[in-house]
């Protein structure tokens, strides 16, 4: 008994190599550089924050619009309500660090559970690693303080018990249908797992695994009924789906668009997507069908949307390292046992079994980075190379409770450093303001006609204008605004005088930036 006991406190107390990847992640993501700041290089923290607070304070999830001066109290789903209430209580008791600091663990969490499952399936613990790794790459542009972060924490959790009923077939998978509940209040990712349920009952049809295909669509439809589980109920839904089927949100948000293969994480992807359809090929021509199309069906959606990125990796890398591992086997037993491969072979073993548990070290990790026990740069605002900072907080009077026309993304600034009567024309819900106030929005920053009956028609009193943008140079010479404040990432225009909303007039021989900026509206 005795030893039993301390075989249990040394598991709690010495470290396994999972607990130092998990360290290892947190200390490359974000500890080292701005990595921190990083995190908030998104403005819709911002108005995450303020949405979780009026959960906080008034007991009820928002259904009428609370930010906008474009669309004021017009139907609003605030579908991630809980992720916003807990991004709120974490502001309330440690402001941006304390947010920052939970976005980091569940990101660095999802990475481990990912490799701990590629271990579990017996891969090969270097294979593995390198796949964590190119994970962590190839998504890197989406690690940021917002509540997709759940979706990749809970998805490896959720596919990690469908892989083990496959192979167990006990009742733990049922645990997904709360599990589902929980995450249709978190974020819309959950379809990720009902899409995934789909798959798997299709494939098991056509392996003719009559009882695998029953028991994945009875699963699927538990998780479907779950979701329903939320404020909103089935309009919920309905509104995702149309959100989802969006061509303008398609056009417009930059999420919605193809990967750009011009940069490191892109090159990550493109290896774990080459990686991905060979082992799904080789599953295929071993009727393997299951596994296999999973790996497609997410490579199609990672190569449409570049939101899904992280998804196809979560999918794909178990079944690449577990193809991969045994193709590795296959070789090294035809290899001597003091060959270079075979005791590669031998140190990756010896390494899994030292990485299947979980230790209180990266509790320890935590609390030190909680209360101050490890010292850091935490953020104190919104990252300046990315938000006019300095020019909101010289102008802070002038802006606060104003109607300013900004950019979505330093909209979602404006709401979180103005509350509680800030509103503007866009932030970054572009699900709410769809193709017409989108559009408007647009059309305006560009320049294009009628720019200046759009701020007139909604009384914008300010304008907070990208030196990129041409209607910075518009408003450089037109009698009725004046420059405020400048630097050199933002104009702080206001109208001119006091007589209320004048016609439009150009200054006479001044220049004007008319080059296109490389705008668009984000998602939420």
């Amino acid at each position: 008994m005795a030893g039993k006991a301390g075989s249990v406190l040394k598991r709690l107390l010495v470290p396994s190599h999972s607990d130092w990847l998990f360290a290892a992640l947190m200390l490359w993501l974000f500890a080292v550089g701005n990595g921190w700041s990083g995190l908030l290089a998104d403005g819709d923290t911002g108005w995450h924050i303020r949405a979780g607070e009026y959960v906080l304070d008034t007991g009820r999830v928002p259904r009428a619009d609370l930010f906008s001066f474009s669309k004021p109290g017009a139907r609003w789903y605030a579908w991630e309500w809980l992720s916003d209430t807990l991004f709120a209580a974490v502001w309330r008791r440690g402001s941006l660090k304390g947010v920052v600091l939970v976005a980091g663990i569940v990101i660095a969490a999802y990475l481990v559970i990912l490799f701990r499952h590629m271990l579990w399936r017996g891969g090969n613990l270097f294979f593995a690693l390198a796949a964590c790794l190119l994970t962590a790459g190839a998504s890197g542009i989406h690690y940021l303080a917002r509540p997709h972060i759940f979706t990749l924490l809970l998805l490896p959790v959720s596919l990690w018990l469908l892989d083990r009923d496959r192979r167990v077939g006990d009742r733990l998978v049922w645990v997904l249908i709360p599990i589902t509940a929980l995450w249709a209040n978190l974020h819309a990712g959950f379809l990720a797992l009902v899409l995934s349920l789909g798959v798997l009952a299709a494939a098991a049809m056509a392996e003719r695994h009559w009882r695998a295909a029953a028991r994945n669509a009875a699963l699927g439809a538990g998780c479907l009924a779950a979701s329903m589980l939320n404020p909103y109920g089935m309009a919920l839904h309905r509104h995702v789906f149309e959100y989802l089927q969006s061509g303008w949100i398609r056009e417009a948000v930059d999420e919605f668009q193809s990967p750009r293969f011009r940069s490191e994480s892109a090159l990550d992807f493109e290896i774990l997507l080459f990686a991905g359809l060979a082992a799904a090929a080789s599953l295929f021509g071993r009727k393997k069908i299951a596994e296999a199309s999973l790996v497609v069906v997410w490579a199609h959606a990672a190569l449409v949307s570049v939101r899904h990125v992280p998804v196809f990796a979560i999918v794909a890398c178990p079944v690449i390292v577990s193809e991969a591992t045994r193709w590795w086997n296959g070789w090294v037993a035809g290899r001597g046992a003091r060959t270079l491969p075979a005791v590669v072979d031998g140190l990756a073993s010896d390494l899994s079994a030292g990485s299947r548990w979980t230790s209180l070290v990266p509790v320890f990790l935590v609390a030190g980075l909680t209360f101050g026990g490890i010292r850091l740069a935490w953020p104190q605002d919104f990252p300046a190379a990315k938000f006019p900072t300095k020019l909101v907080e010289r102008n802070e009077r002038k802006l606060r409770g104003a109607r300013v026309f900004t950019s979505d993304q330093w909209g979602d600034y404006l709401i979180y450093r103005l509350p509680p009567r800030q509103r503007v024309f866009v932030d970054g819900r572009s699900d709410f303001y769809g193709r017409e106030i989108g559009g408007l929005y647009l059309r305006t920053i560009y320049g294009e006609p009628a720019w200046s009956g759009t701020l007139d028609r909604y009384a914008v009193s300010e304008v907070l204008a990208d030196r990129h943008w041409p209607l910075d140079g518009l408003l450089n010479q037109n009698s009725h605004w004046r420059l405020v404040d400048e630097d050199g990432m933002a104009a702080l225009f206001e109208r001119a005088g006091s007589g209320g909303v004048a016609a439009a007039q150009p200054k006479e021989n001044l220049p004007c930036r008319r080059s296109r900026p490389q705008e668009s509206l984000r998602n939420e």
